[in-house]
């Protein structure tokens, strides 16, 4: 053995005693060999004890460099800095909550078994965890693969939302395999009875989702990780065959950067899949699509790392999302691309509320299993807090100054249909001045019931944008003679309107008496002021509803109590204020020509009982066709 400058590196860290099974170090007169076993020999004593008690070994160290040695690396799971030390004590943390109250700890529903393996696995193997090869987790662990193995359904697959699903199932899959391939790094006989089992586990799940159906177009792409991340335990080419079947049906995205979903949802679980899938197969091309998703999605992020959902076509569309479930992708892609813009998008993220839940108390196994994430971000770029964009592929502006932001929407999918993964929200404007936030506006009249304003597209001249839609409602004529029935047995049919359906044979009536109503809304800004002009003609003695819902927990002021509902108001005159945590809106001039506030959403919605009212405190403006009056808001 070269005793001169090839010594073996080895780890000083003595928590992680398994890289050390022998080790030779090197003097100019002898060479001294530490035994075999030395890793139960570490165990029983203290780092201090065995620097100073092993063959003289803690004096040599300071010769180190002059002798030809290595230094010492840090052990494969251990890190620096303030996000590590927080992940770490935070897996801790659940891993103290499963030893107390075991199930009851759980906190990922359905997918609990799955993410519980993936942090326990961490805590085991994390040189800097409290619970680092802590035999109680070898119980947890096996606890955790038998509750699995119970659970899987005899073709593989688990129910853990729709039943004996596969794409649910490959949910499960990204923890618990990240999970599964953090303990199969780790030399230590005592984990041979776990991964044997949960092997079992995985590779019969790996049947089941190559052959498994799915049902919306995300699904493709997590099952494909799924396998992906199965793959890399017990390679065999069946997996990729089936990742190669659904990737030659191709990856579509816009020209703004949407999935065909277009929900900030979804984006985040196909992002995942590219990375993981383009890192796993060794295929970074996978990579152009989240890079174009990420870039986009920051025009959608409001200063405090909300989300603007309103364009999405799945359940989103009327919640709020977060850019901090974004934070691994764009770190990943920062890092491999040295991108300066993700990365001081990382740091934002690093600040914004949720980035502890989402983040620090989820991520530390995702950090371990994959080097990328672990390494320092580079240097951050500027990133734009001033600018216009306008997403023609959804029909969506945002404007952004500053802490100002406004959001215009005018891209819903026509036929009106209300289903899962059509575009149909009512949410035309949005405005926020810092932590003063108006989630939406919205627009209905009396007309025929038939709901609130949605835009046939959003277009843009002379600096300004345009909303616009034209309803008509027809009287139906008898039927032609030739197809008149003496026992009245039509055919179901929607109102050509698509209001509703009877036995009417609608499609085959003459119309007559033909009402209209047209709606324009003119929206201008300037320097963080928005005015909208909004004109309603058509059909005389229509009423107009203009509603505006601003967040809760915050004070308005200017406006009236109205009689019904705990949280409506109304702006009947003058301007009013919205007020929060010393942020505030200023909007008006206000009407009020009625009180209709009750069943805006139309008959779509209210034949069963149905309705778009979402929380917070909602201010009504009204008025009777022709309407025309202009807001400002600023």
């Amino acid at each position: 053995m070269n005793h001169a400058g090839s010594i073996k590196k080895f780890y000083f860290n003595l928590s992680v005693p398994h890289h050390i099974q022998l080790i030779t170090v090197a003097f100019p007169l002898k060479c001294f060999i530490l035994p075999n076993n030395l890793m139960e020999f570490m165990k029983k004593i203290n780092r201090s004890t065995f620097l100073k008690q092993t063959f003289g070994l803690g004096s040599a160290l300071y010769l180190m460099p002059t002798l030809g040695f290595s230094l010492p690396e840090k052990p494969r799971y251990s890190g620096q800095g303030q996000l590590w030390q927080d992940m770490v004590k935070a897996n801790d943390q659940h891993i103290q909550q499963l030893l107390e109250k075991g199930d009851e700890a759980n906190k990922h529903g359905g997918r609990s078994f799955g993410y519980n393996f993936a942090m326990l696995a961490s805590a085991y193997c994390c040189a800097d965890a409290r619970f680092y090869e802590d035999p109680r987790v070898i119980t947890l662990l096996d606890y955790t693969a038998d509750k699995l193995i119970e659970n899987q359904r005899p073709d593989g697959t688990i129910n853990a939302g729709n039943l004996e699903s596969p794409p649910d199932t490959a949910f499960i899959m990204e923890p618990l395999c990240a999970g599964v391939f953090i303990l199969s790094q780790q030399s230590d006989a005592k984990l041979d009875g776990v991964k044997a089992k949960i092997k079992g586990f995985v590779l019969k799940t790996g049947e089941a989702l190559v052959v498994g159906g799915i049902h919306t177009p995300n699904h493709r792409w997590v099952v494909c990780h799924a396998l992906a991340r199965i793959n890399q335990l017990y390679p065999d080419p069946k997996y990729v065959e089936r990742i190669d079947e659904w990737l030659s049906e191709g990856i579509y995205m816009d020209q703004d950067g949407h999935y065909p979903e277009r929900s900030m949802n979804y984006s985040d679980v196909e992002n995942n899949a590219f990375i993981a899938m383009g890192r796993l197969l060794d295929r970074p091309e996978l990579y152009a699509a989240p890079r174009k998703s990420l870039e986009m999605t920051y025009y959608y992020m409001e200063p405090n790392g909300d989300l603007v959902t309103t364009d999405s076509r799945r359940q989103d569309q009327y919640s709020h999302r977060s850019i901090v479930v974004q934070y691994l992708h764009y770190r990943y892609l920062a890092n491999y691309d040295q991108n300066g813009r993700f990365a001081k998008i990382c740091q934002l993220i690093e600040g914004f509320p949720g980035f502890d839940r989402i983040v620090v108390e989820e991520a530390l196994f995702h950090f371990m299993e994959d080097e990328q994430l672990r390494k320092e971000l580079p240097v951050g770029e500027a990133v734009p807090v001033n600018f216009e964009k306008l997403f023609t592929t959804s029909s969506l502006a945002r404007i952004r100054r500053e802490n100002t932001t406004a959001t215009i929407f005018g891209g819903v999918d026509w036929p009106l249909i209300i289903a899962s993964g059509r575009s149909v929200s009512p949410n035309f404007f949005s405005y926020r001045k810092g932590k003063a936030i108006l989630w939406y506006m919205r627009m209905s009249s009396s007309f025929f019931s038939m709901g609130h304003f949605r835009s046939h597209g959003l277009t843009k001249e002379d600096g300004k944008y345009m909303l616009y839609q034209k309803l008509e409602a027809p009287y139906y004529q008898p039927l032609p003679k030739a197809l008149r029935k003496e026992d009245g047995d039509y055919e179901l049919t929607p109102s050509v309107d698509g209001r509703f359906w009877s036995k009417m044979a609608f499609d085959k009536r003459p119309v007559s008496n033909v009402k209209t109503l047209e709606s324009r809304v003119t929206i201008e800004e300037s320097n963080g002021t928005v005015e909208l002009l909004i004109d309603v003609s058509g059909l005389e003695g229509v009423k107009v509803t203009v509603e505006m819902c601003f967040d809760q927990g915050g004070r308005l002021k200017g406006v009236d109590k109205a009689t019904q509902g705990e949280d409506n108001f109304f702006l009947a005159d003058g301007q009013g204020v919205y007020e929060k945590d010393g942020d505030q809106i200023t909007f008006g001039p206000g009407s009020k020509a009625h009180e209709r506030i009750s069943r805006l959403d139309g008959e779509q919605y209210s034949v069963h009982f149905g309705s778009l009212r979402t929380a917070g405190n909602h201010v009504y403006i009204t008025g009777i066709t022709p309407f025309t009056h202009k807001l400002t808001f600023q």
